[in-house]
C-alpha cells in the first residue's frame, strides 16, 4: 500500500511571479520537516515547480540521499490571473464553488482534480512505496478533500507553513489522514 506525506511548503516572502525562496524561518521549519519524514521509509520525493516547494525538502533529500522530482500536477491552484485585493474572500469564494473561478484562475474542482490524479497515478507506480509531495496549501487541501470531505475551507483556513499530512489507505479503500506537523 501506497503512504503519502503531503507537504505544504515552508515560509517564503510572497511575490506575484511565484518565484520566491524560502524566509530564513522557512530553511529553519524545512530542517524541521526533514527531522520529521527522515523517520519513515521515503522512497520518493516529489516536488512542485514552484521553488519554495522543493527547497523545503531539500533538507529531507539530503539526508537520504534522495532526488527531488519536479511533478508540474503539484503546483498551486492558480486563483486568478492578476493579484486579488481580498485574498482570503478571493479563495473562500473558490471553496463556496468549485466550478467558480476568478478572471484567469483555475477552479477548484480542476486543480483537486488534478492534484488526485497525481496521486493515483503514483499509487498505481509505486504500490508499496513512501512518497513525499511537497506542494501548496490549496492544492493539499482539495487533494485530501477528495477522500474525505471533512477538508473543507475552514482546514484550509487552519493549515500552517508549513504543515504535513500523511495519506494511507486502508484496505477497504478509505483513507486515513493523520496531521504529522505537530
Amino acid at each position: 500500500m501506497t503512504t503519502f506525506y503531503l507537504v505544504r511548503h515552508a515560509h517564503a516572502e510572497w511575490r506575484v511571479d511565484e518565484t520566491q525562496s524560502l524566509s530564513a524561518r522557512g530553511r529553519e521549519d524545512a530542517d524541521l520537516v526533514a527531522g520529521i519524514l527522515q523517520a519513515y521509509p521515503i522512497t520518493h520525493i516529489y516536488a512542485s515547480p514552484y521553488r519554495r516547494a522543493a527547497e523545503t525538502l531539500e533538507p529531507l533529500a539530503a539526508r537520504l540521499d534522495l532526488p527531488i522530482e519536479e511533478l508540474s500536477a503539484l503546483r498551486e491552484r492558480r486563483l486568478a490571473g492578476e493579484k486579488v485585493d481580498d485574498f482570503p474572500g478571493a479563495v473562500e469564494a473558490a471553496w463556496r464553488d468549485p466550478t467558480f473561478a476568478h478572471p484567469g484562475g483555475e477552479t477548484n474542482a480542476a486543480a483537486q482534480q488534478r492534484g488526485v490524479a497525481a496521486i493515483l497515478e503514483l499509487q498505481e507506480q509505486y504500490p508499496a512505496a513512501h512518497i513525499v509531495l511537497g506542494t501548496h496549501g490549496n492544492l493539499l487541501a482539495l487533494s485530501l478533500q477528495h477522500f474525505d470531505p471533512s477538508f473543507d475551507y475552514a482546514f484550509w483556513q487552519a493549515l500552517t507553513i508549513p504543515d504535513i499530512y500523511r495519506l494511507s489507505f486502508a484496505q477497504s479503500g478509505s483513507a486515513i489522514v493523520r496531521r504529522l506537523w505537530e
